[in-house]
């Protein structure tokens, strides 16, 4: 049954077949076919627009069309024909072709960090060593991930906590992630992938205290277990007044 609905709209002039896009869309709507994306089925595509703000290109918007109506149960067979015939990813696979970023946001960077001057009455520094920093953007291969000492990152951390910058930042690497309003799945697989290539030598999640961020750190401890690299993880969670509870 056809209806006029919001859905998926892509350009297929501006899209350059870069398949940022596909994991975006937890309903597995879309793929690269001929090296373009396309949505596959509208019955797969709810309107929402998760995968918006992954096309480095604009090829991608939300159009209001006659459309067949979005249909859960069959997005739920289809996700389970994709996983049953999904290969089982090897140790040694890169998760991207290239390290060349696909935008100006995911381009990485290096450098080191300054720390205050005592007696300096200037504002503080940044001691950020690296971009980007949300976990969405990072390559697997980036070079500051090699063999580093990782923080997985609730979003909302770094403004409830005062002293982010001096007491986490300095020779590590960061991923920033909201466990309640990304897609957690996206973000477990990336970082499975992080783990396997990347190899880093500790990781510690650091999240508030609500509920739903402890979401996190479970993503992460299941992200260790599937790839396979023997390290245990480590916790801290922030108070929503900006304490340090543990």
């Amino acid at each position: 049954m056809s209806t006029t609905r919001l859905i998926v709209h892509i350009d297929e002039e501006k899209c350059d077949g870069c398949g940022q896009c596909v994991p975006s869309c937890a309903e597995g709507a879309i793929q690269v076919i001929d090296g373009k994306a396309r949505l596959l089925d509208d019955r797969y595509c709810d309107g929402l627009g998760a995968c918006l703000g992954e096309c480095p290109q604009g090829a991608i918007t939300i159009a209001e069309r006659e459309a067949a109506a979005f249909d859960e149960e069959l997005v739920h067979a289809h996700l389970a024909r994709q996983a049953a015939s999904r290969p089982v990813p090897q140790p040694a696979a890169p998760a991207c072709p290239s390290l060349a970023p696909a935008c100006p946001s995911q381009a990485a960077r290096r450098w080191a960090s300054e720390a205050t001057p005592a007696g300096s009455a200037a504002a503080p520094p940044s001691r950020l060593e690296h971009w980007p920093v949300k976990l969405a953007l990072l390559n697997p291969q980036a070079p500051f991930l090699q063999n580093a000492h990782l923080y997985v990152v609730a979003d909302c951390v770094p403004v409830a906590y005062g002293n982010f910058h001096a007491d986490f930042l300095p020779d590590h690497a960061v991923a920033i992630a909201c466990p309640k309003l990304d897609n957690l799945e996206a973000h477990v697989e990336r970082l499975i992938e992080i783990f396997r290539q990347a190899q880093p030598a500790s990781v510690s999640v650091v999240h508030m205290e609500v509920p739903c961020c402890t979401a996190l750190q479970r993503g992460v401890e299941y992200a260790l277990a599937q790839s396979g690299h023997h390290i245990e993880c480590g916790e801290v969670v922030i108070g929503v007044r900006g304490e340090k509870r543990a």
